[in-house]
């Protein structure tokens, strides 16, 4: 998401935010006033063997723990009473450096345990005051591919811009200063938006009998080997921020004939730079000129939009759409009465088999698909068709099967030197071919249209994973 700022405060915000990191400032943050319970697992994704590690805190003195995997249905897999628990002090820099807390909890993953999205709840146990608290993760498969052709990766590192706890994200708006940090650990606790787009996704595939393999962004920066073992890799949701190893790891999969689909939207609009083996991500967003990078010249790498000039790198070379040609529909204050449908172009495409779609009929209304964030690309027009003028490294065999109008709200140029204030864009449903086959919904809420069983939303989701579960041969028609 981008927040709107006037130019003029460009250096006073830039200043601040340079100082801001140079203070020391308290050596702990207060503690709450009433009961707590917060924690953190030592890794965001662990394989059966593997140790898990919960560090936790608490006003009391003992806690339990009960660990559920979700999908299809939510299961039970573990329960631990009276563990020993207490409070740890919250280090200033929790936000950016993490909490640094003990475990006081750990246990390997068990090798019955499936690949999922598990949901760890801590509760205060052994006094009359309640607490508790919510820890996502999840489990890879030790056998990657054996049980499933299809990666679903989790948006976590959104997950981790978005979270103040501790008194800075990656916004503004809600830091405890009132200024944007740049820096952000996994450390600490981490409110999650699985709930809002990849749960009501996973509930729906696993349902419909789709069995599914699941992983975290930095997985593919960490363990890119286990793409090789699977035909398609999804994106749901909002799945903003990516390395460019992340990156560079799954434009090689596409290369090699991998397929992807982006069920997502605002998706790898920032760059960020994994640091402490990933347990942190460094974004200096609009404030690029203050990144250490941008002083030494090494520019490829900095932490702002990847569609920026200086990085020359538009996400639309991995999606097919971007963020620059998109914006917010029913969100931000654009198209607040929009009916949140997408217009359909291209009816006789293989996406749109068993819908009954024709030309110019819209779907997805009813359940809002086109919302918040969207992503599209630099279209033309031509006997009401759009095409694509691939000026915005939108690839050449790149096809627009349907489109939503979206716009960025008026100060999000600021954020972008070289970005027109009246640009109205489009959310972008399209495919294309490089080796793999590349599927974008251009909208972070495609899944919403899963969860109220829109006929059509339904039936495109059943045509992406049941011909992209194979993998195509090179050069093959999108």
């Amino acid at each position: 998401m981008l927040m709107c700022f006037p130019r003029y405060c460009f250096f006073v915000l830039a200043l601040a935010v340079v100082l801001c990191s140079s203070l020391h400032g308290r050596a702990e943050q207060p503690q709450p006033d009433g009961p707590f319970v917060f924690g953190y697992v030592n890794e965001q994704s662990r394989v059966a063997g593997e140790t898990l590690a919960f560090h936790l805190s608490c006003s009391g003195k003992e806690v339990a723990i009960s660990i559920d995997r979700v999908g299809k249905t939510r299961e039970r897999v573990f329960d631990k009473q009276n563990i020993s628990c207490q409070a740890h002090p919250i280090p200033d820099r929790a936000s950016s450096d993490g909490c640094n807390w003990p475990a006081a909890f750990s246990m390997p993953v068990p090798e019955q345990w499936r690949s999922g999205c598990y949901i760890a709840t801590v509760r205060m146990t052994g006094s009359d005051q309640a607490a508790a608290t919510s820890i996502l993760f999840v489990v890879r498969s030790s056998t990657p591919g054996k049980n499933s052709k299809v990666l679903l990766q989790l948006a976590t590192n959104t997950y981790n811009a978005y979270t103040n706890w501790g008194g800075h994200s990656l916004y503004a708006y809600h830091d405890r200063d009132g200024l944007q940090g740049h820096r952000v650990s996994f450390q600490r606790p981490i409110s999650s938006q699985f709930a809002k787009w990849e749960l009501p996704f996973i509930q729906w595939a696993e349902t419909n009998g789709y069995a599914i393999d699941y992983a975290v962004n930095l997985d593919l920066q960490y363990h890119p080997e286990i793409l090789q073992h699977y035909n398609l890799v999804l994106s749901v949701g909002h799945d903003e921020y990516w390395s460019s190893e992340m990156r560079d790891n799954l434009e090689q999969y596409i290369t090699d004939g991998g397929n992807v689909a982006f069920f997502s939207g605002n998706t790898c609009c920032w760059q960020v730079r994994c640091e402490d083996n990933g347990q942190a991500l460094t974004c200096w967003k609009q404030w690029y000129n203050t990144d250490p990078l941008f002083r030494v010249g090494d520019q490829k790498k900095l932490s702002t939009l990847w569609s920026h000039h200086l990085i020359g790198r538009p996400e639309n070379e991995l999606t097919g759409v971007g963020f620059l040609w998109g914006g917010y529909h029913k969100s931000h204050g654009q198209f607040m009465d929009g009916d949140a449908a997408f217009k359909v172009h291209r009816p006789d495409h293989w996406l749109f088999e068993g819908t009954d779609l024709k030309q110019n009929n819209k779907f997805g209304s009813k359940d809002t698909i086109v919302g918040y964030e969207c992503d599209g690309c630099e279209l033309e027009w031509t006997d009401g068709l759009p095409f694509p003028t691939h000026r915005d490294g939108t690839p050449e065999s790149f096809t627009v099967l349907a489109t939503c109008p979206a716009r960025w709200a008026p100060g999000d140029c600021y954020w972008y030197d070289r970005f027109p204030k009246d640009r109205v864009g489009a959310a972008v449903l399209g495919v294309y071919t490089r080796g793999g086959t590349v599927v974008t919904s251009g909208t972070t809420d495609w899944a919403h249209g899963l969860k109220g069983q829109d006929p059509a939303v339904v039936q495109i989701t059943k045509n992406v994973l049941d011909r992209l579960t194979e993998r195509q041969a090179t050069g093959s028609k999108p």
